[in-house]
Formats: C-alpha cells, sequence, structure tokens
C-alpha cells in the first residue's frame, strides 16, 4: 500500500538512478525503483519520451498544451525529467556529469548504441568504476538476433508465449497476445532485481573469496570492507530472455516430454479443473489446488459421486480425463447464476473468483482495502489516479512521493545539483541542449 509520507523513507533512499530508457520496460523497471525511494533522473530525448503521445486516452487539454497520454503516466512517477540532447557534445558532458555521481545507469538502445553514443564500457568504468549499468536490449547483446529491435509483441511471439495463449486450436482465433505487454514488465521486473543484486552482491575478486557485506552511506552503496568492493558491474537484460523465463512450468513440460504444449485458453496444463465455467448468467474462475478441495468442490456443487469416480480420483487422472470430467461440471455451473456459485464455493473454502474487468477490479473491497488505487498531484493535471505499488515494506515503505513529471521540468535543479551554474544553465538552453 502506498504512503505519501515523505518522513518514512524507502529502503532505497539515497540510491542515484539515471534513466535513459524509454517506453515501458526500462522505464517501469525504474519506477520500482522510484516508489522504494530512489532518485531517478529521467533523460529523455529533446521530442520526450515516445510514449507522451502514445493515446489516446489522454488526460489534459492539447490547446493548453497540458495533454499527456496515460500510458506516460503509467509508468513514469517518481522521477525528475531533464530533456537532454545526446547528439551534442555539451548534451554528452552533462550525461558524464551525471553518471560520475550515479550508483545505476538504465538504458534500452539498440545493441551497442549507447557505445556509439561515446559510452562504450570502458568509457563508464573511467567516468564511474562504482557504476551499475543495466542494458536492455531486444534479444540480448550477443547471437545471431543481437540487432534486432526489441519490441514486446515480438518477443511474445518469438519467444512461445502466444503459442499458449488463446483459445485451443480448432475453437476459433489462433495464437494470441496477452493483454499488457507482459515481456516488457517482465524485462523491467528482472532488470530491477539484477540492479538490487548488483548493489548488494559480493563483488568478483573479493580478497579473502567470502561474500562482501555491505551497506549505504553518503547515498552510495559502500561495502565495509575490501577495495574490489566499489567495483559497479554491466547486466544484460532482453525482452526475449524474459519472455523464455517466465514459461516456467510450460517451458518445462516441453523439456520434459518433448512436445510443445499448446493452447488451452483458461485452463491449466497441468491441473484440473483449473478453469472457468459458463454459468447462468455469466463465467466465473475455479482452482481446484489440491484432492481435498476436489472432495469439497464435488460436495459443493451436488455432485458428490464425482469424488468417488476412480477416473477423478487424484489430480493426474483428472488431467487425463479431461475431456470426460469438464462437459459435467460445466454443465452444472450453468445450472445456476455466477453469485450463487461464489458463495457456495466460497463456504466450502474452493478458490473461485468472478471475472473482473479492470474497472471492477480496482474496485473491488480487497483492492480498494490494499489501496491499489491511489492519487497524486500532477502540476498540471491536478490529481490523477495510479496503480499503487503492490509490495509493502513495514519499516522503509514504498512510496508515490511525485507525480510523472513535465518534459524537462526538473532540469535547473539537476544541473545546479551537477555543478552547472545559472548561466551556465541558460546556455545550454539557449542552445537547444536541454
Amino acid at each position: 500500500m502506498a504512503t505519501s509520507d515523505r518522513s518514512r523513507l524507502g529502503p532505497l533512499d539515497g540510491l542515484r538512478v539515471v534513466d535513459l530508457s524509454t517506453v515501458l520496460a526500462g522505464p517501469f523497471c525504474t519506477m520500482l525503483l522510484g516508489d522504494l525511494g530512489a532518485d531517478v533522473v529521467k533523460v529523455e530525448p529533446p521530442e520526450g519520451d515516445a510514449t507522451r503521445g502514445w493515446g489516446p486516452p489522454w488526460v489534459g487539454d492539447a490547446g493548453a498544451g497540458t495533454q499527456t497520454a496515460a500510458y506516460f503516466l503509467a509508468v513514469n512517477r517518481n522521477k525528475r525529467s531533464l530533456r537532454l540532447d545526446l547528439k551534442r557534445p555539451a548534451g554528452r558532458e552533462v550525461l558524464t556529469r551525471l553518471l560520475a555521481d550515479a550508483n545505476v545507469v538504465v538504458e534500452n538502445y539498440r545493441v551497442g548504441g549507447f557505445a556509439r553514443l561515446g559510452f562504450p564500457d570502458a568509457e563508464l568504468v573511467r567516468i564511474n568504476p562504482r557504476l551499475v549499468h543495466l542494458a536492455i536490449s531486444g534479444a540480448g547483446p550477443d547471437g545471431p538476433d543481437r540487432d534486432r529491435p526489441g519490441y514486446d509483441f515480438v518477443a511474445q511471439a518469438i519467444g512461445g508465449l502466444m503459442s499458449i495463449t488463446g483459445a485451443p486450436a480448432g475453437l476459433g482465433g489462433g495464437p494470441t497476445k496477452v493483454g499488457v505487454a507482459i515481456s516488457d514488465v517482465a524485462t523491467g521486473l528482472f532488470g530491477a532485481v539484477g540492479i538490487l543484486a548488483a548493489l548488494v552482491g559480493r563483488p568478483a575478486g573479493a580478497a579473502d573469496g567470502t561474500r562482501e557485506t555491505v551497506d549505504r552511506t553518503g547515498g552510495r552503496i559502500d561495502a565495509t570492507r575490501g577495495a574490489d568492493a566499489a567495483q559497479g558491474q554491466r547486466i544484460d537484460v532482453s525482452l526475449l530472455e524474459s519472455t523464455l523465463a517466465i514459461l516456467v512450468n510450460q517451458a518445462q513440460n516441453a523439456f520434459v516430454t518433448g512436445v510443445a504444449p499448446g493452447r488451452r485458453g483458461n485452463a491449466h496444463p497441468n491441473i484440473v479443473p483449473y478453469e472457468t465455467f459458463e454459468t447462468l448468467d455469466g463465467a466465473i474462475a475455479v482452482a481446484v489446488g489440491s484432492e481435498r478441495q476436489w472432495g469439497r468442490l464435488c460436495t459443493a456443487i451436488g455432485l458428490p459421486a464425482l469424488a468417488d469416480d476412480p477416473r477423478f480420483a487424484t489430480n493426474g487422472g483428472r488431467v487425463e480425463a479431461r475431456d470426460e470430467l469438464i462437459p459435467t461440471l460445466g454443465a452444472r455451473f450453468a445450472e445456476r447464476p455466477s453469485q450463487e456459485w461464489l458463495a457456495a464455493l466460497d463456504a466450502a473454502g474452493i478458490p473461485c473468483g468472478p471475472i473482473n474487468d479492470v474497472v471492477e477490479a480496482f474496485a473491488a473491497p480487497q483492492a480498494v482495502a490494499r489501496g491499489l488505487r491511489t492519487t497524486v498531484d500532477h502540476p498540471t493535471l491536478g490529481p490523477i489516479a495510479q496503480v499503487g505499488p503492490p509490495f509493502e515494506l513495514s519499516r522503509t515503505p514504498a512510496s508515490i512521493r511525485s507525480a510523472p513529471p513535465l518534459l524537462g521540468e526538473h532540469a535547473d535543479e539537476i544541473l545546479t545539483t551537477a555543478g552547472y551554474s545559472a548561466a551556465d544553465i541558460e546556455a545550454l538552453r539557449r542552445d537547444g541542449v536541454i
């Protein structure tokens, strides 16, 4: 649950992040770091992050110059924006100063793009040997597809996810993408995990071969002992690898059987019954995860004989006989309205739920109780709704401290901290560098 209490510092308070990424995977990663207290400087190209224009829907008024796409607002809170032309030498000098005082840099240039801009790995080490560098790409920095651009939709297709999503073959439709850009989101999550691991993990080459303990002092991540502890490192994460990684049990099923899993719609490949069922007035989700639950389900829906049927006595048997069992269950669920079934299943301790749309999901009592929809004041748009942080830390809570920024909104304060005078900043603005 989010908190706006600035006196309660997040666990990453003092961490400095330079975010050069755009669109979704990188910005989602850095938003998570920002929610946890990091100071995230969003360095945007002169035209701004492309998602500022990815509407409708829009918030604000185009005529007044306040129109912003909802997409941009989704993943850019808790960041300060600096508009910066990195094609100009003066712009690259600004970035060099920012990197020299940062703990982390995140970028999603095409493979080799950051180096061609003047920031190869060796130069980053020269600028700041403690810098953790997260590089996000479409398929990784080597291999035959290294130069392919990274798009979530394509990653879902190439990575096999689309092949297991959608209605079963023969029932209409075909392979389907997930309804959100899940490859991007997973990449952002893996990127955040990688960053945190790099900040606290044992540096390579520790003198005594033991794990270094770490602490944050003076806004830095520093080891309590060992000269090697100041070393940063590069982290590579890609949309393709992240998509393959989240296949989890489906990937293992394929490894074990040698057979590619197919589409099962809302059914589970390894558990039965674990899917949606049509009711008299809609549909519900039912998830039977144990043999005890199976028996209780049969009693709750008035078909106790199913629990005694040897074909269905174990989950393995039910998986083998799903084509016989599911029609019987489906016919029974179709006899009564959703709410009656949900009440009966809840009373029997069977995991189940309504199939909410997005508005209903955030209005549900549990989501409201946990603060998953919250608001933050925007400088031109007023109060805007945000999805609250999905984790709660008891002592150092996550928080939404600032709204998604205007393009270049924080240029003066960022550059002043970096050592630029007011005259220097005015010159950079006059020359179009910022």
